[in-house]
């Protein structure tokens, strides 16, 4: 038997006896301090790593974002990194406010050359790391704990010794027990507090601990018992900074992330779109952009998110899936049609009354938040309903549509779409709505017409009002015979009704008529719309002109037309 969950064992490294956890109990409230490692553990895990021209290219994008702390690279590991690093500080491309961040193993000649690549630099966190985990000290490394801790101890102890040669640089340090989601916490305790007893950090100049998920073993409320544990475990805590660097190899380093700030973290390491390792890493923009969501700020901006993205395409070569959250090309699109509907009757509510607070029934966020529009919220296919349609009509194209009208028109739409076997098209929508509503130009055809005023002396008692008829005569067209056709009554439509009425040309009953502009202005088109009944069927038609009267004449005859040809649907 290939599949078979046997053969793997619960990873459980919870800290012993752990009753009173906290964290259940907390909400997040403030953005924690964000590092991006996009430059060095995303550009490790790309296919073709970023040459140094795309590497500065990031670089800016991710200083326009905000961040303040950003992991360069591992300028021992190769010669681009190293000149990475050099051009950044030759040419003066760091800001003051900013604070780079390069990597190194615990290993005396990797650590004097990440340090002399800083020459010159104003300030800097160096990242010192060792795996600390059960299965790397057994497989990997084949030292016993007391060997890796002196790994650790050595590597602190030459930090402070190569620090000296370099005063003019002001340097934080930081060290990670890699893979320490697969160490024994008492473990990973101890050797973070040696490698402190090193370093002698301050309240005013904190070194990090930095806690990894390196693999992602377990479900993110067990990661969060790791980090309030290990927080209220440390000596000295107010002279640290507890740091998160969630990977997702179980698909879960988001909530993973949010549970560890509520379990104490104070720093989050991550990467735009989750780009890293095996299933990534955390992803900042989608923990950044649900606080914002929730009213908090995250101190990062990602209001160009469409400008973001293409970077980071050009840049790592990768793409960002259409179902990223936030950024994916349909994150803000509703192809069900109970979605539709319900997002357009929300953004109309929202628009009416007036209202700054976002809510919208399935849209947590504003689009324009993040430089999207709203074009992109509804699309139409086959799966659709008559809401999509509707919002379609009313915002690319300006049709206030009659309720009446909107199942008939929706079924119009998802019916055509399921015939072509695709998505449809804004212009391909009015295309439909056109040739179902506005061109119908046989049997019935109108010529010419005119109105004209007729004094009333009758008295509408019901409405206390004088009745104010018009006379319309008009030539229409039928099946190759002209028609000349009169009429009366309180409005042009009316008139024209009653003049095919007397005419006996087409039985029908008249049923609703609504109009509205479809733009400002003193050259402004009106549009008509006609709702008519024939034995039972109703049908509809939709006139525009710059003369209302002529929409309406024309909505009518349109209406005529669809029911002499059984244009039902």
């Amino acid at each position: 038997m290939n599949f078979d969950c046997t053969k793997y064992k619960r990873a459980n490294f919870q800290p012993k006896n752990f009753k009173d956890r906290q964290w259940p109990d907390k909400e997040i409230t403030k953005a924690p301090i964000w590092c991006s490692v996009d430059l060095r553990d995303g550009n490790q895990s790309l296919p073709i790593p970023m040459n140094v021209d795309e590497k500065i290219k990031m670089f800016n994008m991710l200083l326009e974002v905000g961040f303040k702390e950003i992991e360069i690279g591992f300028p021992s590991a190769s010669q681009t990194e190293y000149d990475f690093l050099r051009k950044l500080i030759y040419e003066d491309l760091i800001p003051d406010d900013v604070t780079i961040q390069v990597l190194t193993q615990s290993r005396e000649h990797l650590i004097v050359k990440t340090f002399e690549s800083l020459k010159g630099c104003k300030k800097a966190i160096v990242h010192l790391y060792n795996s600390t985990s059960i299965l790397q000290r057994e497989v990997v490394f084949h030292k016993s704990k007391d060997e890796i801790m002196d790994i650790a101890v050595k590597g602190a102890e030459i930090f402070n010794r190569e620090a000296k040669k370099y005063p003019q640089t002001k340097f934080q340090y930081e060290y990670s027990p890699e893979s320490f989601t697969g160490t024994e916490m008492d473990y990973a305790l101890e050797i973070c507090e040696a490698v402190m007893d090193v370093w002698k950090p301050t309240s005013d100049n904190k070194m990090i601990i930095n806690l990894p998920s390196t693999v992602e073993m377990t479900t993110p409320n067990l990661y969060a018992d790791q980090i309030e544990w290990f927080s209220r475990k440390i000596k000295h805590r107010d002279c640290v900074t507890i740091s998160l660097h969630p990977h997702n190899d179980r698909g879960t380093s988001v909530a993973a992330c949010e549970l560890g700030i509520l379990a104490g973290a104070d720093r989050i390491e991550g990467t735009l779109f989750g780009n890293g390792e095996r299933t990534g890493n955390l992803d900042i923009i989608t923990v950044a952009m649900n606080m914002y969501s929730s009213g908090i700020d995250p101190k990062l901006d990602f209001s160009n998110i469409l400008k973001i993205t293409d970077i980071y395409k050009k840049c790592t070569k990768l793409d960002v899936h259409v179902r990223h959250p936030y950024a994916g090309d349909l994150v803000f699109s509703a192809f069900s049609g109970s979605h539709q509907d319900a997002i357009r009757k929300g953004m109309k509510a929202r628009k009416e009354r007036n209202e700054y607070k976002w809510e919208v029934p399935y849209l947590p966020i504003d689009p324009h938040d993040l430089g999207r529009e709203y074009k992109e919220i509804i699309r139409i296919n086959s799966q659709s309903g008559k809401g999509g349609a509707i919002y379609i009509m009313e915002n690319e194209f300006g049709f206030n549509i009659p309720k009446n009208m909107h199942k008939y028109f929706g079924k119009v739409v998802k019916e055509a779409s399921d015939k072509m076997g695709k998505e449809l098209s804004p212009q391909e929508i009015y295309d439909l709505f056109k040739e179902w509503y506005i061109d119908i130009a046989t049997p019935y055809r109108l010529k010419k017409y005119k109105i004209n005023s007729v004094n009333s002396d009758v008295y509408d008692i019901k409405n206390c009002a004088e009745n104010n008829i018009l006379e319309l005569e008009a030539i229409i067209n039928f099946e190759g015979k002209d028609y000349i056709i009169k009429g009366q009554g309180n409005g042009p439509i009316d008139a024209f009704n009653n003049a095919l009425k007397q005419k006996e040309l087409k039985n029908y009953k008249f049923k609703n008529y609504y109009e509205h502009a479809l733009s400002d202005g003193s050259h402004a088109k009106g549009v008509a719309y006609v709702e008519i009944e024939d034995k039972g069927e109703p049908y509809f038609g939709v006139g525009i002109s710059e003369n209302i009267n002529t929409a309406a004449i024309n909505a009518l005859m349109n209406a005529i037309n669809k029911s002499y040809m059984k244009m039902i649907i």
